[in-house]
Order: C-alpha cells, then structure tokens, then sequence
C-alpha cells in the first residue's frame, strides 16, 4: 500500500509506500531487465520503457487505509513509475554508447513525456538517473526511471517559483542570465556545444555538481527537435565519460531533469520563465572519499561545498577532454 500524506510545515507530500520494501537486490546469477530475462522485457531492444514492478505511484492508485483531516491530509498516490532500460548491454555504461544510442534514449524520454502529458492528473514529469551503489542503487544494469507525480514537488516549486519572480522583476529569463555570466567568466564552463553547456554553477554544493543547460530557451523535453536531442546525446556522454576519468572508476552520481510542469493553472505560463536543465549531484570529493549530505544540508538546506567550485570546474573540464581524446 502506498499513499501521499500532506507535511503542512513544508507544504508538500511525503510519497508512503511500504510496498517498496519488497524490492530485490540483484541476483547473483540473473537480471531481469537484461533482454528475454524478464516478464515485461523484451528479447531485443534498444533502449525501453519499464513499467516498475514495485511503483509508489499509481495511475491505478491504492485507497488510503487512513482518513484524513484539515491538518494531516491524505491523497491516493496518482501518478506512474517506470524504469528506463538504457540498453541489453548488462555491463555498459552510459558513457560508453554511442551518441546515436543516446540520442535513442533521450527520444525515449521525450515520447515518455508527451504521453504521460496527456493524462490531466499528472503535473510533473521527471527523468532521473541514480548510478552507483554510493547513492544506494540496487541493480547495476544500465537503467533510469521517470515519476509523474500528480503534485509539484517543492525542490520544483521553489525553481519555478525564483525563475518567475526574477521573471516579472527583470523581464529574462533567470537560466538564460546565468549561461550568460558562465560564458563571460568561462572558469566554471565544461563542456559546450551549438544547442547546449554544461558548467559548475557558481553555487553548486556538491563538488562536481554540473549542470546541462539548454542554450535556446526551451522548457520542456517536448520541445526538442532532432539536432537539439543529438546535441543533448553529445554533452551527456562527454560529461559522463569525463566523470569517470577523474578518479578511473564508475563516477556514482543522481542525475535530474528539470522541466515545465504540465497541466498546471498555477504555472501554465511556465514556458516564458522556466528554462530546461540536468542537474548532477555526484557524492565523491575523492576517489574514496563520500561529500556527505549531513545535518545542516539536510536538516537546514544549508549547504557546504568542501571544494572550491573554479578548481573542481578544471579538474572535470581536463578529464572531459580526456575522455573525448580516447575516443
């Protein structure tokens, strides 16, 4: 039973789902999202959609077991969980597909989007990656998911919410300023190319937290045209792949997509402020070392960077070069 219980001090839903207890860790000798292992996957594909076997979000939802009240609400948990299989390749990574098999999975997405922008009760959808047990993935074959959520969740709102007042208050967008400042001050750009940049904002908490921002000012997946999607393949595999090169090893890390809401009154003029992003909060700030979201992060959203954000922008952007150089 799963279910969305109202926190009035934050003003938001806490997802409660016990069914999530059930979820298996790998087994040793079988993966079921490896092709024709699995009851809902196919014998060959390319990349494919999922549906999740242990969902806390439902578009066929539980009935609460508790009644609610003024102070603690409760709503059916609405919305959809998938997982997205990014390739049969039990051991690749990321990195390592090629820029038109990226592409593919961003497509993916966008298809995954458009859909489930059609259900009216869905108001956010959200692309998310979780890589490495660091982060506490449980099955390591190549995988994403995507949550619709019936709600707008807070981290969001509050994005939406800054964008739009900088909005009203200057008449730009609040994305579109800050690629402008990373291009003037260029030590914290990545990586660029003709749609796309990635840099380390100038106030990310975690060391190598980059952002992918799109340099059109687009603000949802359903936006993209071809090139577009290519060069998002691009600056995705580079990234990634310069990641890894930093310390030789599979870089764990939680990717986001941040993007329009959809079917929302509240933001329904959400296209003229909000701008498309990945966000990446990698854990590591060395090779063995965890940067760790601890009490003041967590307890407080006050958060520490433990490394200067000028000097880990060139560490990442001379391992993206030597990644691209391997190829």
């Amino acid at each position: 039973m799963a279910e969305l219980r109202w926190n009035p001090l934050l003003r938001t839903y806490t997802m409660v789902a016990g069914n999530r207890q059930k979820r298996p860790h790998m087994p040793q000798d079988w993966c079921p999202f490896c092709p024709g292992e699995g009851k809902n996957v196919p014998d060959n594909y390319t990349v494919f959609k999922y549906d999740n076997d242990f969902p806390t979000l439902k578009q066929n939802p539980d009935i609460p077991e508790l009644e609610d009240d003024d102070l603690y609400r409760i709503k059916e948990n609405y919305g959809k969980c998938e997982v997205i299989l990014y390739s049969p390749d039990h051991n690749v990574t990321l990195p390592q597909l090629s820029l038109e098999h990226i592409k593919e999975l961003i497509d993916l997405w966008q298809e995954r989007n458009n859909d489930l922008s059609k259900d009216e009760k869905i108001k956010y959808v959200f692309p998310f990656e979780n890589r490495g047990k660091e982060v506490g993935v449980t099955m390591p074959h190549p995988h994403g998911q995507l949550y619709a959520y019936s709600w707008i969740p807070l981290k969001i709102k509050a994005e939406l919410d800054s964008c739009k007042e900088y909005y009203n208050k200057n008449k730009k967008c609040l994305l579109c300023e800050m690629n402008k400042k990373e291009k003037n001050f260029e030590k914290r750009i990545l990586i660029e190319n003709n749609n796309f940049i990635s840099y380390l904002p100038f106030f990310t908490d975690y060391p190598y937290g980059a952002f992918i921002v799109s340099k059109n000012h687009k603000s949802n997946l359903s936006q993209f045209n071809d090139n577009e999607k290519r060069d998002l393949a691009e600056i995705l595999k580079y990234l990634t792949g310069g990641f890894d090169n930093i310390f030789d090893k599979i870089f764990p890390y939680m990717m986001v997509v941040h993007q329009s809401p959809v079917n929302s009154n509240e933001y329904k003029d959400s296209h003229k402020y909000f701008h498309f992003h990945i966000e990446f909060y990698p854990p590591l700030r060395d090779k063995d070392r965890i940067k760790w979201y601890a009490s003041s992060e967590m307890g407080a959203w006050a958060a520490t960077n433990t490394l200067l954000v000028e000097d880990t922008a060139e560490i990442l952007r001379n391992n993206i070069k030597k990644f691209k150089d391997l190829l």
